[in-house]
């Protein structure tokens, strides 16, 4: 499949709180219980994200052939990420990592020391195997619903 990494677009937005509910709710089943991940997607809304995408950030879509998204993601200037969703139908076959790949590198351009993320139990081991090590678990609330993630960060040694 081809893939191309492309910075946000205003016209993304919609397509992108598609893809981030479906995700949650393909992904975070498998770790989280159904009312969880309800609660979770229910904060997928299209106006928020294109507020938070397009407030100066690093933000980044993955797409296929036809400019459809299929992953995408965040990076603030101290080194956060603060969104990461990849489309159910996409997981498994490098999209994401190529994006983090991507992510990480323009990170290093911008001499950043560190990465550091809230991971949930879905993406937890994806970014392990990037790097990063857990340093905290969280025990938060959406919408009154108890849920957790991992405060998550990787040293960016040789960061320029």
């Amino acid at each position: 499949m081809s893939v191309a990494i492309r910075s946000y677009r205003p016209a993304d937005a919609a397509a992108l709180a598609d893809l981030y509910a479906r995700s949650v709710r393909g992904l975070g089943a498998g770790f989280y219980s159904p009312e969880q991940v309800e609660a979770w997607a229910r904060t997928a809304d299209a106006g928020r994200l294109h507020e938070r995408l397009s407030d100066g950030r690093t933000a980044l879509v993955a797409a296929d052939g036809g400019d459809c998204p299929l992953a995408f993601a965040d990076l603030e200037a101290d080194g956060h990420i603060d969104l990461f969703y990849c489309a159910p139908e996409a997981a498994g076959q490098g999209i994401a990592s190529s994006l983090f790949d991507r992510l990480e590198a323009i990170a290093r351009e911008a001499g950043m020391a560190r990465l550091h993320v809230e991971a949930s139990e879905a993406a937890c081991g994806f970014f392990e195997r990037k790097g990063f090590c857990v340093t905290a678990r969280r025990d938060l609330a959406i919408a009154g619903v108890a849920i957790h993630n991992y405060a998550m960060e990787k040293a960016l040694s040789g960061a320029s």
